[in-house]
């Protein structure tokens, strides 16, 4: 209900527009049968005609009609995605200005290109020159020009390229009277709207994405033009085509140009070859084709030259331009089709050389991760950042490992070196420093909080800690042990306890463990991870929790990131408030600065902003959560008081983000099918 009063409140002219443009619909009969077959028709509607007899009234009437009824369907959504979303943006009176006249220029533009082709031998413009026209359309797609300038990119580029396609298409292949006016206000606007300086972005040589992105709209327009060649008949300025519809033909076009297409999306060379060698066999073929225009003229097999060149010229252009462009972008296309050849780095980078670089540069509180099996690792900024790649995203693990002040290079080399391999490069559990470094242009969400205690004068005292310090008391009535050891130094019969237990876990939630940002007894057996256990007079244990080491500059161990909880069936109850606790006075008595309880995965508060990507995210949450409970887990933690410092997905732009989800999804699930991810969790869902 507050969205619908704020858009009353911000949208007064366009609710006003189409109400009465609705009402004028259903006096006059428009709305459900041809307004061209009314008397009136032509005492309102715009066109050459009206313009010679003088009636230069229907520049003001003619928005206030449609024709025929099923283009209200069309204009609608124009007239509130365009006119409503120009107002949002810019207010009612630029609004209403913009309208006007961009319905002026498109309309009067052309009338005067019909008019300076009247004495032209064209069937296409003296058609046209008999038309008229009625509609707000004009108007509509200057307003929508206009408010596209105002996205930013690149989805600003994505937009432009999305109507100008459009547009182009239609006046050439289509041909109406609109479609000509369409292009003529859209061009206006798109040229003004470059020129004004609130609208002038800053504009560098194009990255390699959008040369892609320009590459993939060409050979889109290319194969549309050629379903539209091969099964529509049209009547425009290129001439008349009446095909015979093949279905074989359209689809074995769409095929090729998809495969093709999508290959330019990512940036595979093969395809950028293939793309070069179909672009030169085209213009091969329309060189011959105008080369035989005098045999066929002289033979009867067609009836002028506009016949050939009329229906070559378009896409023989198009052509041409896509060279052009795939010479000038050959740089953007250098992606190896094979995937074990997409790496980042051409330099390797040793496990030890990532131990080293963290311990003379510190890193952030999940930075021990990337240590673990599973990263790969690429140089960056005089350090090393860890990454995965998942359904052609790099995901890089919490915050590159680089010394202070070398961040933003850090993060805009591995965003380089992710796109020129044609990955999706995102970050995912960054800190708030990282997100305050990333690349001009990306977004960031919070996707996790990370929960720390800090631990000079740590002391269990007061409310806040009743729970801590219950478990603690019953620990020591029970001869219940707290033990910190290195777990690859324990005996044999110890380290099986941990084991046992941890599959015991596993085993109940009938999905194997998760990756990622978890980590498995195997990580917790590195001498580097302090671990916790909890140990009876009989040598039992009842419960095990690792600790990562947080390193600061100059290899000092600051802190301290719980990882690994595992506690056993019928054990000491509350063990892990025990294990956490002792832990927090362990490392508090050490000299440690604090300890990070870590981010719930797939967990974020209530009162974080919504964005597309949670509608992904919750769902794998929801599904996981009767397995591994980390909504229950963030609430326990909760009982150590902790202060939270958000945890950022970082980002180029909202398109990723569906890819994004599923990468992260086989990130953390790589073992796992989508199928027997929602299997295992539906008896759970259901009990």
């Amino acid at each position: 209900m507050t969205f619908v009063l704020q858009g009353v409140r911000r949208m007064p002219f366009t609710l006003a527009f189409t109400f009465v443009f609705l009402l004028i619909g259903v006096i006059t009969g428009s709305l459900w049968s041809a307004a061209h077959d009314k008397p009136w028709f032509e005492m309102v509607a715009t066109g050459l005609p009206s313009f010679a007899e003088g009636r230069w009234w229907t520049l003001f009437t003619s928005p206030l009609f449609a024709d025929p009824p099923f283009a209200y369907l069309t204009l609608l959504p124009l007239i509130l995605g365009g006119i409503g979303w120009a107002e949002w943006q810019f207010g009612s009176l630029r609004t209403i200005g913009l309208v006007i006249v961009g319905h002026l220029v498109g309309v009067l533009g052309a009338a005067g290109i019909l008019a300076l082709f009247t004495p032209v031998d064209w069937r296409w413009s003296d058609r046209l020159s008999q038309a008229l026209d009625v509609g707000p359309s004009c108007g509509a797609m200057t307003a929508l020009v206009f408010a596209i300038a105002t996205l930013p990119s690149p989805w600003r580029l994505r937009a432009r390229i999305a109507i100008v396609l459009w547009v182009t298409i239609s006046v050439l292949y289509l041909g109406q009277l609109y479609d000509l006016e369409h292009a003529v206000a859209m061009t206006a606007a798109l040229v003004v709207s470059g020129m004004l300086p609130a609208f002038r972005h800053p504009e560098g040589r194009p990255t390699e994405r959008e040369w892609r992105l320009l590459a993939f709209a060409g050979l889109i327009a290319i194969g549309a033009i050629q379903i539209i060649d091969l099964a529509v008949p049209f009547d425009g300025p290129l001439g008349e085509n009446a095909p015979v519809y093949s279905f074989f033909d359209v689809a074995l076009d769409v095929v090729v140009i998809a495969f093709i297409a999508n290959g330019v999306r990512i940036g595979y060379r093969i395809a950028w070859l293939a793309t070069v060698v179909l672009a030169i066999f085209n213009l091969v073929t329309a060189v011959i084709s105008f080369a035989l225009i005098p045999v066929l003229l002289s033979g009867g097999r067609i009836g002028s030259v506009w016949d050939v060149v009329g229906l070559q010229i378009a896409p023989t252009l198009l052509w041409v331009a896509m060279l052009i462009v795939m010479f000038i972008a050959r740089g953007a296309f250098r992606v190896p089709f094979r995937r074990s050849r997409r790496r980042l780095s051409t330099t390797p980078v040793t496990p030890q050389a990532v131990r080293e670089t963290l311990h003379e540069t510190g890193g952030g509180t999940l930075s021990w991760m990337a240590t673990w099996r599973g990263n790969s690792h690429m140089e960056a900024a005089d350090g090393v950042i860890a990454y995965q790649t998942h359904s052609g995203v790099a995901i890089l693990l919490g915050d590159p490992i680089v010394p202070d002040g070398n961040e933003r290079d850090a993060l805009e080399a591995y965003a380089s070196a992710a796109q020129q391999m044609g990955y999706i490069p995102c970050a995912f559990s960054s800190s708030e420093k990282i997100r305050l470094a990333m690349p001009q242009g990306w977004r960031s969400i919070v996707v996790a909080e990370d929960t720390l205690v800090d631990l000079p004068g740590l002391e269990f005292k007061g409310k806040a800690w009743g729970a801590v310090r219950t478990a603690i008391n019953r620990a020591a009535r029970e001869n219940i042990e707290f033990r910190m050891v290195r777990l690859a130094d324990e005996p044999w019969s110890v380290r099986a306890q941990v084991r046992a237990i941890s599959e015991q876990w596993t085993g109940d939630k009938g999905l194997p463990e998760m990756r990622f940002t978890l980590g498995t007894v195997d990580d917790a057996m590195d001498p580097e991870v302090a671990v916790g256990i909890a140990v009876d007079a009989e040598g039992s244990l009842h419960g095990v929790t690792s600790w990562l080491p947080v390193y600061g500059p100059g290899g000092v161990v600051e802190g301290w990131t719980l990882d690994l909880m595992r506690r056993r069936d019928g054990g000491f109850g509350p063990v892990m408030e025990f294990l956490i606790g002792a832990a927090a006075q362990h490392f508090s008595e050490q000299g440690h600065s604090f300890i990070s309880l870590s981010g719930a995965p797939l967990v974020r508060t209530e009162d974080t902003e919504t964005n597309a990507i949670y509608a992904v995210l919750d769902r794998v949450a929801q599904l996981v959560e009767p397995l591994y409970g980390f909504r229950s887990l963030h609430k326990f933690k909760q009982k150590f008081n902790p202060r939270a410092e958000p945890m950022h997905l970082l980002y180029r732009d909202e398109g990723d983000l569906p890819r994004v989800g599923i990468a992260l999804t086989r990130a953390y699930l790589p073992d796992s099918s989508l199928h027997d991810l929602v299997g295992s969790a539906a008896p759970a869902l259901r009990g």
